[in-house]
Order: C-alpha cells, then structure tokens, then sequence
C-alpha cells in the first residue's frame, strides 16, 4: 500500500510537469536540433572542445553520447560505448585530468524500483580527440549502497581528485561517495556522506571543484562543500528538468530538459555566490551526515519563477495527498 500511494504521488507529479510547457527565456542558448536527442538526461561542457556541450539521453536509447555545438544546437558527432549497456542513463560528468585529457563519466544509476538492481554502473571514456562520429570504449565501474538500494540521478566528479559522488532522487535526498580508488575487478561500495534536496535530478562540480550544485524539478542550489549551503539559484520553468552543469568559466549553469528539440539554458550564478577556492569536500570515510548549514536566501536569488514553481510543487503535494487519503479510505471499507 505505501509504495502504491508513493508510486501515485509521484505520478501525479510527472502529470504535472509534462502539463508545464518547455518555455523559451531571454538567456536559451540553445535547442537540441538533432531528432535523435529526445530524453537529453545528463548534460556536461567540453573540457578541450570549446563552444561543445556534451549529452545523451535516457533509458532505452542506447550507450550513445553526442557532442553538440553551443551557438546552433547541432550535432557535431555521436559516439557508441562499445563495452557499455544504457540501462537507465541518469547523468553525466566531465573534466580535465592532471595530464590535460577530457575525461567523460555517464552513469548508469537510475533505478525507479528502487532496488531493482543489485548494482548499478559508471562508466569512463577518454574524450575524444576529434569531433567525427565513431565508436569508443570505456571503463566500467561498478557500485552497490553501504545501506540499500535507490534510486539516482545525479552525478558529479570532483575534478580535483577525480572522486566520484551519487546524488539521489529521493524525498529525503542524501549524497554518496565513491572509494577514492575506484577497482574494476570487484563492486565499489558507495558511502552515505551527506544530504540533498527533495527529489534531485542532477549534480555538477565547477570546473575548479570551489562549488558544486545540485538540481531539483524546480531549483537548484550552490554548495561550497558538502552539508554547507551558499545559495539557493531560481530556475527557468522546463518541462521536465533532468540537466545542470557550470559553463566552462565557472560563472553560470546550464540546464536542460527531456524532450524533442529541448533547451539548454544559461543561468548566471546570482551576485556574491561565486565561493573563493576552498579544501576538496571530501569527507571522512566513517563521517556520518549533518544537517546542511544553510545561509538565508533572498527572494531575489531565487529567480522570478520562483512563486510558481512554489505554488505548482504545493499543488502537486496537495493533490497527492488527496488520491492517498481517498485510496486509504476506500481500502478500509
């Protein structure tokens, strides 16, 4: 009954989102113009491309990634992992490493079971040195929960130390890190280390690793580690918001949404948020999660859209619990 009643509530929600039109705004960057991109799910800047966001779409649709241009929303190339299953692509990471290569992670972490699967996989590519269309391979890394599983979609590496973190997508959201050392030839075990928004459906770390973001349907959120907010950030109203990452200076966000010829949107970070570099947030590995230290944000920083997203979230909420009341009632005849 109560994975029924929580199943129908967040029903209720995707009814919701899909309801909302994906809107155009004065800083849209761009549309997807490939009719192959319909689920774009994770989103990531080049590290050695410029002017090239990188993409790839939902579950379904293959271990396919695409590099796309900025400025027309074209498709430059498309890329086939060929050693990687799309299970349930949720997200995606990107940086430059020590010796100045592009490095590419896609997760594989969705599960809407929640705990459908035993385990769940991240998989690393070495960018490719030249936009033409063709097939790579990558490593896979495969991970299971300390404690249960769940269900995922955001995913950050640190691009200081390479640490990969999972975000999940939960009404009680917490963040969960990767060994330091990632094997190949066992499971790695994901470590509870702090707490995230409701319902989160991506994650990014700057590109200097000083911040990092977590996104929700309706928000997201700048931290300077983790547990310790430095501001909340107002959100264009998408459909259905899967994607964040920063720009390549560090001094915006890019968001995204599923569906066909979707946007990407720039959103500057607001005024005095910009974190001065700061220690790696990493924690230790038997540190148990503390409350998130939030600052108090202001109405302007949360963005024009903020009272609707507001107001659509409570209704959302409200009619759930209404379907839950009725179902309980009637189940107790």
């Amino acid at each position: 009954m109560g994975w029924t009643c929580r199943g129908i509530g967040l029903a209720l929600l995707v009814v919701v989102l899909w309801a909302v039109p994906a809107q155009a705004d004065d800083d849209e960057l761009f549309r997807f113009a490939d009719p192959r991109i319909t689920e774009s799910s994770g989103l990531a800047v080049s590290p050695t491309h410029p002017g090239i966001v990188y993409t790839h779409n939902d579950s379904d649709a293959g271990a396919v990634f695409y590099a796309v241009d900025s400025a027309t929303g074209r498709t430059k190339a498309a890329y086939t992992i060929e050693n990687a299953e799309a299970r349930d692509w949720e997200g995606m990471a990107a940086y430059r490493d020590s010796s100045g290569r592009g490095v590419l992670f896609f997760g594989d972490i969705g599960d809407n079971l929640d705990g459908a699967w035993s385990d769940i996989s991240v998989y690393k590519v070495t960018e490719p040195a030249r936009l033409r269309s063709g097939t790579v391979s990558a490593v896979r890394y495969r991970f299971r929960y300390a404690d249960q599983a769940r269900n995922a979609e955001g995913l950050m590496v640190d691009p200081r130390t390479g640490r990969v973190y999972v975000v999940t997508k939960e009404f009680d959201g917490l963040v969960y890190a990767a060994p330091r050392q990632l094997r190949t030839d066992r499971v790695n075990v994901l470590k509870k280390v702090g707490s995230a928004p409701t319902m989160a459906t991506d994650a990014a770390f700057a590109p200097d690793g000083s911040s990092f973001v977590i996104r929700t349907y309706f928000s997201a959120t700048l931290y300077r580690k983790i547990d310790e907010e430095i501001s909340g950030v107002g959100m264009p109203m998408l459909r259905q918001a899967e994607s964040i990452t920063y720009t390549a200076d560090g001094k915006a966000l890019l968001t995204g949404s599923e569906g066909a010829r979707s946007p990407v949107v720039r959103v500057p970070l607001p005024e005095g948020a910009m974190p001065s570099p700061s220690p790696t947030p990493e924690v230790s590995e038997a540190a148990e999660p503390s409350p998130a230290a939030a600052e108090p944000v202001s109405a302007e920083s949360q963005g024009p859209n903020t009272g609707l997203m507001i107001a659509l979230w409570l209704g959302v909420a409200v009619g759930a619990v209404g379907i839950i009341v009725g179902i309980a009632r009637w189940a107790g005849r």
